[in-house]
């Protein structure tokens, strides 16, 4: 069972860890590049070049277990928060300004190299993709802001009728997929972003007052029947295997998510509940332990920068033209993953070493600014979501650099939204408060 007594839940830091690093290196494993003879460097789509590998996303697609912790971690702040007499607001804007700061401040990096290679003419191309690769992950920064900001009444809806809040999401998600694949009404698939990866964020809540626990068999009936449904899916249905987007792959598991991936995250969210005694025993050992805290403690770091070693690694060994290149997708390709996998591993440790300093200045910028329980603009706050929000949603869907140019529009909405949500500010009691008065 969870921890109720408002500690930390080792085995929920170890599934935010775990998804992590199945992110990581299912990004990396994935990016294959490839040096043409003028010297121009390309980054084949290794789903739809070599389609088996598209089986490969049903162990890599892990998000589901992100969302489940998530939301039994928001839960638990929440319900803390609300004993305590906090406000909506206030801590909304807590949770969206400590996710919010360190994606400003890599957007904001990113963008400035952006500037800076455009104006001293780099090829629009590489451009394009050079800032495609810096924003892949930037589809789950939004959904996670839009489910946090309404986590107030997530969780009232959930206290008063518990697990038939996700059921309905999810009844609701299977009829907007149908809309999406019968009648393509893509406007309708968009609240699928929310529902879907909604479920398992309100199944995190259920996880977390022991509803999804307290039947011995639901978590057994959840794998087991999250994993025939998504067999059914595919195998009758007209989804595909992948779990990631593939370029022309219609309709897509992920852009929106489908009945499959619900099934599949309905699956996955059963199948960690059964693993959770095993797992929680193991990780009583401090040796254990030692390894997933630091990157349960690093991981937004390890989610915004881990596609920064491979624009190094590009740099170093194939623009050099140094880098080995048997066939893309050969056997001999296969076997240098393994080496291209440690050697982005190893640049990574460094780049998370050296982003120390700047961690630790957005601890204190986040102390100084953050909302109070009672803040004095709301209207900054809400305003600032919405900006924040709509600009990554058109990073994630377009890179940092689409088209090969620096994207005033989007940078400017994002830089506005940060600093709106940053002079929130506390109100006059909030600031007496701290002071003792």
């Amino acid at each position: 069972m969870g921890d109720l007594s408002g500690g930390r839940d080792r085995y929920v830091d170890f599934l935010r860890a775990w998804a992590i690093v199945l992110v990581v290196f299912g990004h990396w494993l994935i990016t294959g590049l490839v040096r043409a003879p003028d010297g121009a460097i390309s980054a084949p789509e290794l789903l739809a070049t070599v389609p088996w590998t598209q089986w490969l996303t049903l162990g890599f697609q892990i998000m589901p277990l992100f969302f489940l912790a998530g939301g039994h971690a928001a839960g638990g702040s929440w319900a803390r928060a609300r004993a305590e007499g906090r406000t909506a607001t206030g801590w909304v804007g807590q949770r969206a300004l400590r996710l919010l700061l360190p994606a400003g401040v890599y957007s904001g990096l990113v963008l400035t190299a952006v500037a800076i290679c455009s104006a001293v003419g780099v090829d629009p191309g590489i451009l394009a993709l050079v800032g495609w690769a810096m924003a892949m992950q930037f589809w789950f920064l939004p959904v996670y802001l839009l489910l946090s900001a309404a986590t107030p009444l997530l969780h009232t809806a959930h206290r008063r009728w518990g697990l038939r809040v996700p059921v309905v999401m999810g009844t609701v998600a299977l009829v907007a997929d149908l809309l999406v694949v019968t009648v393509h009404a893509p406007v309708v698939g968009l609240l699928n972003y929310v529902l879907v990866w909604g479920v398992a964020y309100q199944l995190g809540f259920c996880w977390r007052d022991m509803l999804l626990t307290e039947r011995s068999a639901l978590p057994a009936f959840m794998a087991a029947g999250g994993a025939l449904a998504f067999a059914a899916l595919v195998w009758l249905g007209p989804f595909p295997v992948s779990l990631i987007l593939v370029t022309g792959q219609s309709p897509s598991n992920t852009n929106p998510p489908s009945a499959a991936m619900l099934a599949w995250s309905v699956g996955q969210v059963g199948l960690a509940l059964l693993l959770a005694p095993a797992l929680r025993e193991l990780l009583e050992r401090p040796q254990l332990w030692r390894l997933v805290r630091p990157l349960g403690g690093a991981s937004m770091t390890l989610y915004l920068w881990h596609m920064l070693p491979v624009l190094i690694v590009a740099a170093a060994f194939y623009l050099t033209g140094l880098a080995p290149e048997p066939a893309y997708g050969s056997g001999s390709w296969w076997v240098l993953r393994v080496p291209w996998l440690v050697v982005l591993g190893g640049v990574l440790v460094g780049v998370v070493g050296a982003l120390r300093p700047l961690e630790r200045a957005l601890s204190v910028v986040y102390e100084r600014t953050r909302p109070g329980d009672l803040p004095r603009r709301p209207w900054a706050l809400w305003g600032g979501m919405a900006a924040s929000v709509s600009a990554l949603i058109w990073f994630a869907g377009h890179g940092f650099a689409y088209g090969g140019r620096f994207p005033v529009l989007p940078a400017l909405g994002l830089a506005v939204g940060v600093g709106l949500v940053m002079v929130t500010g506390r109100s006059v009691v909030d600031r007496g408060v701290r002071l003792g008065v």
